[in-house]
Order: C-alpha cells, then sequence, then structure tokens
C-alpha cells in the first residue's frame, strides 16, 4: 500500500504549531521587553542607584563627561564641589557621587537581551528568533489552502494589517 503524501498546508502547520510552543517563553520576553522600552525615557519602574567612585582630584566638567554621561553638565558649583545632573564631584578629594536610574535586574536583563547587536554574545540568538519570527509571517499564508473560506477571511485581516503597519511608519 503507498503512503499517503501530507498536503504542504498542513506540514507548515505542524512547523508553525511547535516553533510557536518552542518559542513561547522568548516571545513573552521580547513582548514584555518591548512594552518596557516604549518607557525608557521616563523613569518607570526604575529606582535610582548611588555609586560612589574616588577620581582623580581636579576634574573639569569635560574631564567627568566619559564617567558622568549625559548627566555630566555643571548645574552649580559650592567651594570644591560641583553639583551635576546625575550626581557630584569633589574636586579636592576626587570622591564622586554617581546617581543612575535602573530597571529591576530581571527587567534589565530582558531589555538589555532585546537591545543586543552584533558585539553581543548572544546576537545568533536574536537572528535566530528574527528568522522564526519571518517564518511565523510567511507560514500563516501556507496553512491553509486558498479556497478555504478561513484564508480568504485570513486576508481581508492582512491588508488591514498591511494597512494600519503603513499609516504607523508615517505617523
Amino acid at each position: 500500500m503507498a503512503k499517503k503524501k501530507t498536503p504542504f498546508s498542513f506540514q507548515i502547520r505542524v512547523i508553525h504549531r511547535y516553533l510557536g510552543f518552542f518559542l513561547a517563553g522568548i516571545m513573552f520576553v521580547y513582548a514584555l521587553s518591548g512594552i518596557l522600552m516604549v518607557f525608557r525615557d521616563t523613569d518607570f519602574l526604575k529606582t535610582e542607584v548611588v555609586t560612589k567612585r574616588t577620581l582623580a582630584p581636579n576634574l573639569t566638567a569635560r574631564d567627568l563627561a566619559p564617567i558622568f554621561k549625559k548627566g555630566a553638565k555643571v548645574i552649580k558649583k559650592d567651594g570644591a564641589i560641583l553639583y551635576l545632573r546625575n550626581g557630584d564631584y569633589n574636586q579636592e578629594t576626587g570622591v564622586a557621587n554617581i546617581k543612575r536610574k535602573q530597571l529591576p535586574f530581571i527587567l534589565d536583563k530582558m531589555e538589555h537581551l532585546h537591545k543586543s547587536s552584533t558585539k553581543s554574545p548572544i546576537y545568533f540568538l536574536n537572528v535566530f528568533f528574527g528568522v522564526a519570527l519571518l517564518f511565523f509571517v510567511f507560514s500563516a499564508f501556507w496553512m491553509y489552502t486558498p479556497k478555504m473560506p478561513v484564508f480568504k477571511k485570513g486576508m481581508y485581516f492582512a491588508v488591514g494589517g498591511f494597512v494600519l503597519t503603513i499609516i504607523l511608519l508615517f505617523v
């Protein structure tokens, strides 16, 4: 008896289903970190962390820029103490108090995973995840045959999503 050939659309559905289950955790992380990244210019869920460092004495505001980063602008000077946007620096002793806002540990790790680049040792996982998401996009169109009502209804949703995407790109 000849073995019955499984339709291509059924094979795509099976791959789509199990790849979806496999990537559910990372999709959760990317969704949550993506939402958090919308608020990255606010202090939402961030706590203030103060770091005390001993630097060389008599540094100027320009010398402090790489250490204090965006908050290196001097707001006022009181004797030997320079008050900056995110801390202070004593020019006589060299002691600097650097204030930064940071997310809780696990949320910070999630955000860094989301923002990783080729300098990250796990960037290939982000590439794999991106390719898997592209597979989800294209496989959705091969899960059902064009004759099926669910495919035709799906095309209306796809066109609506495409139009929404174009609108969001230009807003």
